[in-house]
């Protein structure tokens, strides 16, 4: 009989949003909380009270009663977070993005290798978004012809969360890792195909005079395996409300993402007016992806993403990355 879930958060800023997720399961409970900040410990003693409280990712970790981890730390401290809890044998939800390096996914995909009954997800949203879900049906039933084109930008609209956040404080922040992983995962699964080639360029225009050192615009042109052409845009700085730009063109038709609704256009007569979808977008919240994920570890059913989609995805971000460093064409490592 397989041991009831008890799950631990590591992370109070976004990871206060993955506790409905673990709650509402039946086949779970919240057992511990972490955070680095004083002031929010003593919030969550008050708002939790019959969670344990922990100080450090460590301690949580350690805990032999926590058998799931949410991860919803500072990026660069996902990497150790995660080996740490894979190692003391717990299944593994982190917020994006995985890690920073090939090398350290290497790491993380040879501990799961090591240990196949753990699980690990992130939280790659975009694909419980219902108007994307509905996308993805009528690209699966042909009703755009042959896609030859997507394009999806990130427009965050946020700057702010650069120039006066912590992201502004790490050593090393990516635009492409924290963000633009959302649409670039939602290209590949949109089509059920994958990216082999990228290139890319960036700047720092919009943060140039603050604290932020790196980019915080990317562009980025992707190939991919069956011969589609693919763009994604990661614009922090735009002056404009967050947003998932989505383009789709195929030989019988193309789709429009807009704010309060998608188009579908049939004909490229002007007059003719589009097909309008008015399924929600984003119409998914931050925990929406734990409830399949712990009925994964459960074996009553399958994860929306599992480990192979959070290492695809990161490794297309890595080769974007690589690639406006190296103002080259980057083939993608998948390491499968």
């Amino acid at each position: 009989m397989m041991t009831a879930l008890k799950a631990g958060i590591i992370g109070l800023g976004v990871g206060e949003s993955h506790i409905r997720g673990y709650e509402e399961h039946p086949d779970c409970s919240l057992l511990a909380l972490c955070d680095i900040d004083e002031s929010k410990r003593e919030y969550l003693a008050y708002r939790y009270p019959e969670a344990r409280l922990y100080p450090c990712a460590e301690q949580l970790i350690d805990d032999p009663d926590v058998n799931v981890v949410s991860i919803a730390s500072f990026d660069e401290d996902h990497f150790n977070q995660i080996c740490g809890a894979l190692t003391s044998g717990k299944h593994v939800f982190v917020e994006k993005p995985l890690c920073q390096s090939q090398q350290e996914m290497s790491s993380i995909r040879r501990l799961l290798v090591d240990q196949p009954s753990l699980k690990l997800s992130s939280n790659l949203k975009l694909r419980t978004c219902p108007r994307f879900v509905e996308v993805r049906e009528m690209i699966a039933n042909q009703a755009f012809g042959q896609i030859y084109y997507l394009e999806a930008d990130y427009n965050y609209g946020r700057l702010s969360k650069l120039t006066d956040g912590w992201r502004g404080k790490q050593k090393f922040y990516s635009v492409v890792y924290g963000g633009g992983i959302h649409v670039v995962d939602l290209l590949m699964w949109l089509t059920n195909d994958r990216v082999n080639k990228v290139s890319a360029f960036g700047n720092d225009i919009s943060t140039s005079g603050s604290e932020f050192r790196h980019k915080d615009m990317v562009v980025s042109t992707l190939s991919f395996e069956s011969g589609m052409v693919g763009k994604v845009a990661i614009n922090f700085g735009c002056v404009s409300p967050h947003f998932h730009k989505l383009s789709v063109y195929g030989t019988n038709a193309t789709f429009e993402n807009r704010t309060h609704a998608g188009l579908i256009y049939k004909d490229r007569d002007k007059n003719i007016e589009p097909i309008i979808i008015t399924s929600p977008y984003p119409g998914t919240e931050k925990h929406s992806l734990i409830p399949s994920f712990l009925d994964s570890i459960m074996g009553i059913g399958l994860a929306v993403v599992d480990e192979r989609v959070v290492f695809d995805s990161m490794s297309v971000c890595l080769a974007i990355e690589q690639a406006v460093n190296d103002s080259k064409i980057v083939t993608v490592e998948y390491g499968d």
